[in-house]
């Protein structure tokens, strides 16, 4: 048996009505059992993938939060992820939630490109058990990659979903580039890119 991670749970619980989420998973909409467990096998698969394509961080209680960074990788080391998170997507996903998916980061990842440069660090999961949220741990999860980019010199961007996550980012130096309505799940999302040593003045 595969072992879950731990923060795996508190992803679900923190995240499971982003409209990204609750796309991939539109056929299990009445089936909240069996939605959040389609969404922790995602999340788990995601937490390990940043582990091995970037960066996975997880607070000093590791089922409280968690953060997973995708940095660029060299082509060979890209396709050969990529055809992975294809055979686990089809595995774990209902066609649809995988019709969705993929229209979806297609969207996305077009928009993205014509805004950042191919070498800059993805922030792609930030989730805070909301039992614990508003007391400084998501900023806990970000620094430590923040100050690592700082230090190499790279940009950092992220997408979000939600308005009231923007001012948070902002607080760790992101600003916000563009927004877009993603036609799928019909929402609004913004992107916000964060500049090496853009720290806002009030920190």
């Amino acid at each position: 048996m595969v072992k879950t991670d731990p923060a795996t749970p508190c992803a679900v619980t923190a995240l499971e009505d982003d409209p990204f989420y609750r796309s991939i998973c539109a056929p299990y909409a009445a089936d909240t059992v069996w939605r959040r467990a389609v969404l922790a096998k995602y999340f788990d698969y995601s937490i390990q993938e940043g582990r091995e394509l970037g960066r996975s961080i997880h607070l000093a209680d590791e089922a409280r939060g968690v953060a997973v960074w995708l940095l660029p990788q060299c082509p060979r080391l890209e396709s050969q992820a990529a055809q992975r998170k294809r055979t686990f997507l089809h595995a774990a996903l209902s066609p649809k939630g995988c019709e969705n998916y993929y229209q979806i980061i297609e969207f996305m990842s077009a928009k993205s490109a014509a805004l950042i440069d191919e070498a800059a660090w993805y922030l792609s999961i930030v989730a805070v058990d909301p039992a614990v949220q508003g007391q400084g741990l998501g900023r806990k999860l970000l620094e430590p990659t923040i100050a690592e980019a700082d230090r190499a010199g790279v940009i950092c961007y992220l997408e979000t979903f939600s308005q009231r996550n923007l001012s948070f980012y902002q607080r760790l130096g992101f600003e916000a580039a563009a927004r877009f309505t993603e036609p799928t799940t019909g929402a609004e999302y913004t992107v916000m890119v964060r500049r090496p040593g853009k720290w806002p003045r009030s920190r």
